[in-house]
């Protein structure tokens, strides 16, 4: 049985974020990344957003600090033994470690019964699966109006594809705009060729022929000759859980990003961890999260006793609007509306409590360390005292 300093299981980006902070402070353990995908680590936002601008391939690479020999590629962890400190591998091979970090994301949420071919842009594989099918189609459905729907039927217009997006809320990103931005994006999107469809379900999909049928809830058939779907993201906890190692809606870790097996870290998507500034248990899947997530693990997988209380964002672009967001976004909360230009360059405040929970960053610029101060400050705020804490340039 192989032994090894530090075991990771995934090479996403919270994986490779945990690699290059342990060789920042270990040289010379040992070390080993298990990865299902046949790639080493890359960058997923590009597959829905740059790729889709003429950008090449070679952007998503990461320079990863891993050795080809520190990765096992193309190979699942089957089991986790934390008594043994050992994991197996679906091939029979067992491993030893010091410290485990587990890191292994999500999957994409699937219709179930619905026909063979139906994109989920997730992997690397995923992205190519679709690059194929939009060379050859000229009709696409995009299901979903959050991040990953919008974001493709906004790449999929620009590249000149109809595109239909539907979705079951009243406008697009509903769960987190305020109504006025959110119903905006609906006309936005339609402007620039997207046909619209809000307050539509999906009740079926088949594949009669060469093109897809897709049933909604209003009794209506839609005919395209492909679907992207992007309704939401599984963690990947079953590992976990099989091992005893605490889960709720991620697997749960401490300050330390610790398990309730001191040995063993969780980061990333997977990863339910406590938010101090917010006060409330969260997980979330974002790039900043993840990097920083892993990068802090690793850090504590060397020795480095550092907690985790970073405060992440979240990027968007849709057609020539681009967003950032920090903290908790949620539609239900008091929203504060600040526009420079309306509904093109302007800030949204997120109010609960007299706190400034969230901070939605609508073409503005160079604000991160404004926005999470402002988070951090204890207030107390209202709609119009927390009018011009940050710029708006």
């Amino acid at each position: 049985m192989n032994h090894y300093h530090y075991i990771i299981i995934g090479t996403g980006v919270a994986a490779d974020a945990a690699v290059s902070a342990i060789r920042r402070l270990d040289r010379e353990g040992s070390l080993l990344m298990i990865g299902e995908e046949p790639n080493p680590p890359y960058d997923r936002p590009p597959l829905s957003k740059e790729l889709w601008k003429d950008k090449p391939l070679e952007i998503i690479w990461r320079a990863t600090k891993a050795s080809r020999e520190e990765m096992k590629l193309n190979c699942r962890v089957t089991s986790i033994d934390p008594q043994n400190k050992s994991v197996t591998d679906i091939q029979g091979n067992s491993y030893t470690y010091g410290s485990l970090l587990i890191a292994t994301g999500g999957r994409p949420r699937r219709f179930s019964d619905a026909p063979a071919g139906i994109h989920y842009v997730r992997t690397l594989a995923d992205y190519k699966q679709l690059r194929e099918a939009y060379e050859t189609g000229s009709h696409f459905a995009v299901i979903g109006g959050g991040f990953i729907g919008s974001e493709m039927a906004a790449a999929f217009a620009m590249n000149g594809r109809k595109t239909t997006l539907l979705f079951p809320e009243e406008g697009i990103g509903s769960v987190v705009f305020p109504p006025s931005l959110s119903s905006f994006l609906n006309d936005y999107f339609r402007e620039r060729g997207v046909d619209v469809l809000p307050g539509v379900s999906v009740t079926g999909i088949g594949k009669p022929d060469s093109q897809y049928q897709i049933e909604t809830n209003h009794g209506e058939s839609l005919l395209v000759d492909g679907v992207i779907a992007g309704i939401g993201i599984l963690p990947n906890l079953e590992l976990a859980r099989d091992a005893g190692i605490k889960t709720a809606k991620g697997i749960l870790v401490d300050e330390m990003l610790r398990t309730n097996f001191p040995d063993i870290y969780a980061a990333g998507d997977v990863a339910e961890f406590y938010q101090p500034v917010l006060q409330k248990w969260m997980k979330l899947e974002h790039e900043d999260n993840a990097k920083t997530m892993g990068k802090i693990a690793g850090q504590n997988m060397a020795g480095k006793n550092e907690p985790f209380n970073h405060l992440s964002y979240f990027y968007s672009d849709l057609f020539d609007l681009g967003y950032m967001a920090v903290g908790e976004l949620d539609s239900r909360m008091q929203t504060v509306e600040e526009w420079l230009d309306p509904m093109r360059k302007g800030i949204v405040y997120y109010l609960a409590d007299g706190r400034v929970r969230g901070v939605l960053l609508w073409n503005v610029n160079n604000a991160i360390t404004e926005t999470r101060a402002l988070i951090s400050d204890t207030g107390p705020f209202t709609a119009e005292s927390v009018k011009g804490k940050l710029p708006l340039e």
